[in-house]
């Protein structure tokens, strides 16, 4: 859900654009408002732990942390409803801040929450794991909110209601899901060890630049899936209808999808190289043929027909998906070996294109999504590797430049009113160099003198 609810912006931004008739600028606003809500609760978060001297996380615990979090996005999402009533863009905008506000305590809580559950070591198998999930979100999410909007709650006419209804039944989903999550026995893992006030953190190398990397990988991938319908759909590039364009955007979130669920594999110390290549070949090849199969259900005049793609048209993509195992067998298993691995083939891939048309622009720029899928989870556990104490506040900070899915995209729409949306692209490439200095030496520890 909380990869679903993220996606969604991408099927928003096209959608109010119908209802409001908004200019590409004021169409970036859903990304600036959910993403600047990243930014905004993240920093409260932080002053709040590091002028007490007292983590709120690891006090409650992570798991009343978590059912608190599903609560706020249950309560963002049902607020959608009354927007709608409205019929004001601006109220939906609050609506997905009350909305990421939620989803910024749940990347508080969850991320470290996973890299402490299980064996010291394999902290990025775990993360690469449950990103993989959250990639089955970002996959459907498209196309169950593209038929939802436009065909189960649409009356013949894209309204502000046909997005309402939707999301006030995602947000039934979240408050269940809250309950669930109360009630379960997952450990909660509290901590009441005092960490001091001040800005003790920041003296960690690793995590000071790893908050500049979330903020270009965030910033990047955002921007892309934001952008790659309209890419899609210019006519100087490759010429797609927007629902077409919409249903390819699954390929590219999918790409995440595959990538994480094979890195969980591929970073995993515990098993043997037979074993690892073997499971990400079969994860590769089963979840393309499920994303080609998901993306050919089609609603047309109230009832579901299955009308996939031409294979023909995608089938190139499978060759990006040999290219993503041999990246992950030159990357040996270490999370900063592969981030640089990763983002050197999207620096490529982003670099063509901006210049390329047709097919070859549609695959690559598709593919991208492949070699995105590791980066939140390398850069996440490299940066709070070591942090002790200071965990959870680290995971705010780091939270908290998730700000670069605001910020990117809205640079990206001034180019593509100023100059054009393939010119635009060259944005995410700016955002790939500096992963792979990261990679390369920004993660690296400075020795720390304890206080």
């Amino acid at each position: 859900m909380w990869g679903f609810i993220t996606v969604m912006n991408d099927i928003l931004i096209n959608t109010f654009k119908g209802v409001f008739n908004l200019s590409p600028t004021q169409r970036a606003l859903i990304q600036f408002s959910f993403f600047g809500a990243f930014f905004i609760i993240s920093l409260i978060y932080y002053l709040i732990s590091s002028s007490k001297g007292k983590d709120p996380i690891n006090k409650i615990g992570y798991k009343s942390g978590m059912a608190i979090s599903l609560l706020i996005c249950g309560i963002g999402c049902v607020s959608f409803y009354g927007a709608a009533h409205l019929n004001s863009y601006n109220a939906f905008l609050f609506s997905l801040f009350i909305l990421a506000s939620g989803v910024t305590l749940l990347q508080i809580c969850a991320n470290p929450y996973a890299t402490i559950l299980g064996k010291k070591g394999s902290e990025s198998s775990r993360l690469n794991l449950a990103q993989g999930f959250n990639s089955l979100g970002t996959t459907l999410g498209p196309i169950v909110g593209t038929i939802l909007i436009y065909k189960v709650f649409s009356t013949g006419e894209l309204t502000a209601f046909s997005i309402s209804k939707t999301y006030l039944a995602y947000g039934i989903i979240f408050i269940i899901l809250a309950i669930i999550v109360k009630f379960s026995n997952m450990p909660s893992f509290q901590n009441n060890e005092k960490i001091g006030s001040g800005a003790g953190v920041f003296k960690h190398r690793q995590l000071t630049l790893g908050v500049l990397a979330i903020f270009f990988y965030v910033g990047s991938e955002v921007a892309i899936g934001s952008w790659i319908v309209e890419y899609l759909k210019d006519e100087n590039i490759v010429g797609m209808s927007e629902e077409n364009a919409s249903y390819f955007l699954s390929f590219f979130w999918g790409g995440l999808m595959i990538g994480r669920l094979m890195a969980s594999y591929a970073l995993n110390s515990e098993l043997s190289k037979q074993r690892k290549y073997l499971s990400m070949a079969i994860i590769g090849l089963v979840v393309f043929m499920g994303i080609y199969l998901v993306t050919g259900i089609k609603m047309d005049a109230g009832s579901f027909a299955f009308s996939p793609i031409e294979f023909s048209k995608i089938a190139m993509y499978i060759a990006f998906i040999a290219l993503c195992f041999v990246a992950f067998i030159i990357g040996d298993g270490k999370p900063s070996k592969s981030l640089v691995v990763f983002s050197c083939i999207n620096f490529v891939l982003l670099t063509i294109a901006v210049l390329a048309k047709g097919q070859l622009a549609f695959i690559v720029i598709i593919s991208t999504g492949l070699f995105f899928s590791i980066g939140w989870t390398n850069i996440f556990s490299l940066a709070i590797s070591n942090l002790g104490k200071y965990t959870s506040q680290g995971s705010s900070l780091l939270v908290m430049a998730v700000v670069g899915g605001a910020i990117l995209p809205l640079i990206q729409s001034v180019i593509i009113e100023k100059v054009n949306v393939q010119t635009s692209f060259i944005i995410p490439i700016f955002g790939m160099l500096y992963l792979i200095y990261y990679g390369l030496s920004g993660y690296k520890p400075a020795k720390i003198i304890e206080e």
